[in-house]
C-alpha cells in the first residue's frame, strides 16, 4: 500500500466520504440490515454528546457535565418503553450484537446450552458456535443447538423442536437459553407456540428482533414480549430507522441483571450521540411508524412476487413470499450469490449474497453461495412503493438474466433515483439523505 502525506491522506478520505455518499444517492440500496436515518437523527449524532463520557445509569453516572444527557437518555428510555410496551428497557448497548452478550452475560455462564436458529437456516452469527467464530461460543463459550428448520415453510419446526429438547434433556443437555430471531427472517417466529414448553425446562428466552424491530414497533410483525419472550434485543438502524446501536427490552423482574451485564460487563461510555439519535428515532416510530412498517411488508412482497414472476427462484413462496422487510433469493440457476452480488453492484444495485438451506451439504460457503438477501427498508424510506418495486425487479432481471450492459443499467438506476433523494416518515427533511454535509 503506497504512503502519502498526512494533508493527502486528510484529502483523500474526506473526499471518498463524499463520493461514497454521491454513489449511494445514485443506487438502489437493498441491504436488509440497512437503512437511512432522518436528517435530525444526522444532527444529533454531529452533536456534543459525541465527545462526552456518561458510564453507568443515567442519574448514577461516573462522570460530571451529564445533565442534559441524562435528561435525553431519560426520555430516550420512556420513548421506547412506549414503543414497544415493555416494562423495561436499557439504550445502552452499542449494537445488537452487544445486546445479545449482555443476555448470555446476564442469564447463562460459560458451558451452559443455547437453543438458536443456524446461520444457512436464517441465525445471526452472534448466536454462533465457537468452530464458526460464532460470538455465543468464541465470546461466551456457549455450547450452540440448532432449531430444526423447515425449509419449505422458512422457519422454525416447532414439533421437531419439542422432540430435540426432549432428546436433550435424555443427553443431560438442557437448554438454559433459547434465541429466537435472526438475520433471514421472512416470517415470525413460533415464540407463542413454544414458550410454554420452553419454559417448562426453565429455558430463558430472548428473541433477536434486531432485523424486524421497526415492524415489531409498527405493529405489523409479532409482539414477542406478549407471546412469552423474557426479553428482546434488537439494533436500533435496521426497520428501526435510527442511528447504528442496539437495545435491549424486558420486563422489571430482569432490570437489574440486563443492567449491571450492559454496565459495567459490556459496555464503557456508550456512545451517547447515537443515544441521542435513538431517541429521535424512537419518536419518529411513535409517529409514522405504523404506516411505514405497512408499506415496507407491500414492498417487500411486491419486489418478492416481481422477481419471481421474471424467472427467478424466491424462496417461501408457499407462505407469499415474505411477512417483513426481506426476501430471499435462490440463484443458483444463473450462478452463485457472490458473482452476482457483484455484477449487480456495477450496476449500482446494492445487494448481499447469503447462505440457503442445503448450501453447506452441497459444499458452498458464504463467499459463493446459493442466494442472495434483499431488503427494502431504506427503499421505502425514500418513498417507493410498489410501482417502484416492479421497477426494481426489471432492473435486476437486467443485470442477472439478460446480461445488460452494467454501465448502461447503472445509468438508468441513476436516472430512476433522482425523484427519491429525500427521507419520508420523519418530522422534517430538509436535507436530502444522502446530502454531503460539509462543516469544516
Amino acid at each position: 500500500m503506497a504512503r502519502s502525506s498526512p494533508r493527502t491522506a486528510y484529502n483523500e478520505v474526506l473526499s471518498m466520504l463524499k463520493t461514497h455518499n454521491r454513489w449511494f444517492s445514485e443506487s438502489i440500496p437493498l441491504i436488509a440490515s440497512e437503512n437511512v436515518p432522518s436528517p435530525a437523527v444526522r444532527e444529533a449524532m454531529i452533536s456534543d454528546f459525541a465527545n462526552r463520557y456518561a458510564e453507568g445509569w443515567p442519574g448514577e453516572r461516573v462522570y460530571a457535565g451529564c445533565v442534559y444527557i441524562d435528561k435525553v437518555e431519560f426520555k430516550c428510555m420512556e420513548l421506547a418503553q412506549r414503543l414497544f410496551r415493555a416494562e423495561f428497557v436499557d439504550v445502552r448497548p452499542i449494537s445488537g450484537v452487544v445486546a445479545n452478550l449482555a443476555i448470555y452475560s446476564a442469564f447463562t455462564n460459560p458451558g451452559d446450552v443455547m437453543l438458536a436458529p443456524s446461520i444457512p437456516s436464517g441465525g445471526h452469527i452472534s448466536h454462533g458456535k465457537k468452530e464458526h467464530s460464532g460470538t455465543a461460543g468464541l465470546v461466551h463459550g456457549l455450547d450452540i443447538e440448532f432449531y430444526p428448520f423447515d425449509a419449505e415453510e422458512m422457519s422454525i419446526d416447532v414439533d421437531k423442536t419439542k422432540q430435540k429438547v426432549q432428546e436433550l434433556e435424555k443427553a443431560g443437555r438442557i437448554p438454559k437459553i433459547a434465541m429466537f430471531g435472526g438475520s433471514v427472517f421472512l416470517f415470525p417466529h413460533p415464540v407463542k407456540e413454544l414458550s410454554d414448553f420452553l419454559k417448562g425446562y426453565n429455558m430463558f428466552i430472548n428473541y433477536d428482533g434486531a432485523h424486524v424491530a421497526g415492524l415489531i414497533a409498527g405493529g405489523q410483525f409479532q409482539d414477542p414480549l406478549r407471546e412469552g419472550a423474557d426479553a428482546m434485543t434488537m439494533s436500533t438502524h435496521k426497520t428501526l430507522f435510527g442511528p447504528q446501536g442496539g437495545m435491549i427490552c424486558s420486563f422489571d423482574r430482569y432490570g437489574e441483571d440486563i443492567k449491571k451485564a450492559t454496565f459495567p460487563g459490556m459496555t464503557s461510555n456508550h456512545h451517547l450521540h447515537h443515544m441521542a439519535g435513538k431517541a429521535i428515532a424512537f419518536a419518529e416510530m411513535l409517529e409514522f411508524g405504523r404506516k411505514y412498517a405497512v408499506q415496507v411488508i407491500k414492498n417487500a412482497k411486491t419486489l418478492a412476487e416481481a422477481l419471481s414472476g421474471a424467472g427467478f427462484t424466491v424462496l417461501g413462496e408457499k407462505r407469499g413470499f415474505t411477512q417483513s422487510h426481506q426476501l430471499v433469493v435462490n440463484v443458483l440457476s444463473f450462478g452463485d450469490g457472490g458473482t452476482i452480488e457483484a455484477d449487480l453492484e456495477k450496476a449500482n444495485i446494492i445487494v448481499n449474497r447469503q447462505l440457503i438451506p442445503g448450501d453447506i451439504k452441497a459444499g458452498r460457503n458464504y463467499f459463493h453461495p446459493g442466494g442472495m438477501r434483499l431488503g427494502v427498508s431504506e427503499l421505502t424510506r425514500l418513498g417507493m412503493g410498489p410501482s417502484e418495486m416492479r421497477q426494481v425487479a426489471e432492473f435486476i432481471k437486467g443485470v442477472v438474466v439478460d446480461k445488460k450492459d452494467k454501465k448502461r443499467v447503472a445509468a438508468e438506476v441513476k436516472r430512476f433515483r433522482k425523484k427519491f433523494q429525500k427521507v419520508r416518515y420523519c418530522f422534517e427533511s430538509r436535507t436530502g439523505g444522502y446530502d454531503y454535509i460539509r462543516i469544516r
